[in-house]
C-alpha cells in the first residue's frame, strides 16, 4: 500500500492544487499529476476533476477522504507509538484553535513542549469554532482548542473558565460602573462579531432570551473594537479576546456574571497519538 499516494492526494483536496501541494510537499507539479494519475489507473475510476482554476473531488473522490484520513491517522499512530518506545523523537501534532488561544495560550504551551521534544513537529490552524469543529470532523486536526458545548460530540477536556464582557465606548454612559446589565443589549447598538457565527454570543443571548439590536457585523474582533473605541456601538466578547488590544475602550463584566469554559476537544481520547496526548498534559499544565 502505496500512502505517499494518498498523502499527494489529501493535500492535492485541501490545497485545491497541484501546483500548491507540490510546494507544500516538495514535489514538482508533473510529479503530482502523474502520482494522481497512476492511482486512479490503480482504483479504476476517477477522484479528482482537472480545471484551470484547480482541482475537485468527484463523488467516488469524496467518498474516500474520511477513510485516508484515518488510515493516515493510524500511519501517524503506528509511527508515533514505535518513536515514544525510543523517546518520542518523531512525529506530528495537528492543533486548530481560535485565534485568542493561539495568541495568548499556546505560544508558551508549545515553547516549553518543544523544549523538550523539538523533533516533533507542530502545525496549527487557526479558525472561528464552526471551522475547528469541521477540521475535526474531517480528522483534519487531532486537537481543537476552542469554547464548550454541552451538545458537542468530542470528548473534552476543560481548560479554564473565561468571563463574558461588554465592551463599550469610553463616553458611554455606564462605561465607570461596575458591570452591565445583558438586558441593556436590546437598546443599544450592538457590533455582532464573527458576523453573526460567534457561538458563544449567540448562545449567551439566546439563554438570556435576549434579542440584541444589531447595528453592525464584523469578522474580525479587532475590527469590532476598533468600531467600538470610535463610538459605532458596543459589544460582547469574552475576556481572552479583549487581551493585548491597544484600544481605548471600557471593559465590564456582565450583570448576570457569565463566563464560558475554554479547553480542549478531541474526537476520541483513546485514539489519541502518543505526541497528541503528550502536548495535551502541558496544557494543563499551564493552567
Amino acid at each position: 500500500m502505496d500512502l505517499k499516494k494518498y498523502k499527494v492526494f489529501l493535500a492535492s483536496v485541501d490545497l485545491g492544487s497541484f501546483t500548491k501541494a507540490s510546494i507544500q510537499l516538495d514535489y514538482t507539479p508533473s510529479g503530482i499529476t502523474h502520482m494522481m494519475n497512476a492511482l486512479e489507473d490503480e482504483l479504476g475510476f476517477q477522484i479528482l476533476t482537472r480545471g484551470k482554476n484547480g482541482v475537485q473531488l468527484t463523488e467516488n473522490g469524496a467518498r474516500l477522504v474520511p477513510i485516508l484520513r484515518e488510515l493516515l491517522r493510524l500511519e501517524e499512530d503506528f509511527s508515533q507509538t514505535v518513536s515514544e518506545i525510543n523517546g518520542l523523537n518523531a512525529g506530528t501534532i495537528r492543533i486548530g484553535s481560535y485565534s485568542s488561544i493561539a495568541v495568548h495560550w499556546l505560544p508558551g504551551i508549545i515553547k516549553s513542549f518543544q523544549c523538550d521534544y523539538p523533533n516533533i513537529n507542530i502545525k496549527l490552524m487557526e479558525g472561528i469554532r464552526q471551522e475547528v469543529v469541521a477540521w475535526l470532523d474531517e480528522r483534519k486536526i487531532d486537537l481543537g482548542l476552542m469554547s464548550y458545548n454541552p451538545e458537542m460530540k468530542f470528548d473534552w477536556i476543560p481548560l479554564k473558565d473565561d468571563p463574558m464582557l461588554a465592551v463599550l465606548p469610553l463616553d458611554h454612559p455606564l462605561a465607570k460602573e461596575k458591570a452591565y446589565p445583558i438586558k441593556n443589549c436590546e437598546s443599544e447598538d450592538f457590533i455582532m462579531p464573527a458576523c453573526g457565527y460567534d457561538y458563544d454570543v449567540v448562545e449567551l443571548f439566546h439563554n438570556e432570551k435576549i434579542s440584541p439590536k444589531i447595528r453592525y457585523e464584523t469578522f474580525e474582533n479587532y475590527a469590532a473594537l476598533s468600531m467600538i473605541e470610535c463610538g459605532l456601538g458596543m459589544s460582547v466578547m469574552n475576556e481572552l479576546i479583549t487581551k493585548g488590544r491597544i484600544c481605548n475602550v471600557a471593559k465590564l463584566p456582565l450583570q448576570p456574571r457569565r463566563h464560558i469554559s475554554l479547553g480542549i476537544a478531541v474526537p476520541n481520547t483513546e485514539k489519541l497519538s502518543p505526541a497528541a496526548k503528550k502536548f495535551i498534559t502541558y496544557c494543563e499544565k499551564a493552567f
